[in-house]
């Protein structure tokens, strides 16, 4: 009788052997080391849905692009505060459009972040705060809050918020509160 070579059973030999694959993962960060790891929590989320709204729902359901609060045009926005080139007067998105480019553009100003910050001691907190105000600013890389932050002096990053307020050279209550909303999440998570 001829030897024969059972592959699939030396496939299930060979399964039986490895670890279970949640061994093999890595270990979840827990919450004080999202910062370093790229991602904006709840609060942050919540801070950014809260003040840019999904907004210029039409009655059909659909949103429509708007010109800027602070210009009066560019740049055009859409959805939960969505900007580019692809956005302009008639540009008409779903709900769901609105939300995909909401998590994707997420997922690129705490990449933003996390680049800015490098490596300094960052709570939860502090980092949704500076995704929220990248997010609404495009201004992380040049701003003095940044250079404070990375330097530990949180109190006087916290400070800085407020000095972004305007839009067109005009002050935008919306951005104050905006601003004020996000130095006390900040503020809330300074690292003893």
């Amino acid at each position: 009788m001829a030897w024969q070579f059972d592959f699939f059973a030396a496939l299930r030999r060979m399964k039986a052997r490895l670890p279970e694959p949640s061994a093999l993962a890595p270990p979840a960060p827990d919450a004080a080391l999202r910062a370093s790891a790229g991602s904006i929590g709840a609060s942050g989320i919540a801070l950014i849905k809260r003040f840019e709204g999904c907004a210029r729902k039409r009655p059909d359901g659909l949103f429509e692009a708007y010109p800027d609060p602070g210009t009066g045009g560019a740049p055009w926005t859409i959805g939960w505060g969505a900007t580019g080139a692809e956005i302009s007067p008639g540009v008409i998105w779903t709900q769901a459009q609105c939300d995909d480019r909401l998590e994707r553009d997420l997922v690129r100003f705490a990449h933003g972040v996390a680049r800015a910050i490098g490596t300094a001691p960052t709570t939860p907190n502090q980092f949704d705060a500076l995704v929220s105000f990248h997010y609404n600013t495009g201004a992380i890389a040049k701003a003095t809050l940044t250079r404070l932050h990375k330097q530990g002096r949180f109190a006087e990053a916290a400070g800085q918020f407020s000095k972004w307020v305007y839009a067109g050279g005009h002050r935008l209550p919306g951005l104050v509160r905006r601003r004020a909303a996000e130095a006390k999440l900040y503020s809330g998570g300074i690292p003893a």
